[in-house]
This record gives C-alpha cells, sequence and structure tokens, in this order.
C-alpha cells in the first residue's frame, strides 16, 4: 500500500468525522416533505430507473 492510499484513507475519515455533525443538524432542522412531494419523487426515481434499464437492455441488444 502506497503513501497516496493511506493519505487519501486519513482525509476520507476525516471528512466524515468533520462534516457528520453538521449532516445530523440539517436533517433535524430540514423542512418535512408532504405525501405528495414524496409521492413524485418515487415517480421520478421509477422513471430514472427505468430509463436506464431501457439504455442497458438496447446497449445490450446491439452488441450481442
Amino acid at each position: 500500500m502506497d503513501w497516496l492510499k493511506i493519505f487519501s484513507a486519513l482525509f476520507i475519515v476525516a471528512m466524515l468525522v468533520f462534516l457528520w455533525p453538521r449532516a445530523g443538524q440539517m436533517i433535524r432542522e430540514s423542512r418535512k416533505g408532504t405525501i405528495d412531494e414524496w409521492l413524485w419523487v418515487g415517480l421520478l426515481l421509477l422513471g430514472v430507473a427505468a430509463f436506464v434499464a431501457f439504455l442497458m437492455h438496447s446497449m445490450h441488444s446491439t452488441v450481442v
């Protein structure tokens, strides 16, 4: 293991240590979404997943 990987791992751990409390505070103080907003988020994510699945299927069909 070289020094770059060691320093990168230490940097990632330090970022998590310093950012974790701030992220928790942001989550506690954020506005809670309504059921309609969460429904739209779910539908958008489902649409993106379907589009990605379509792209993967179409690329698989052209490669084979």
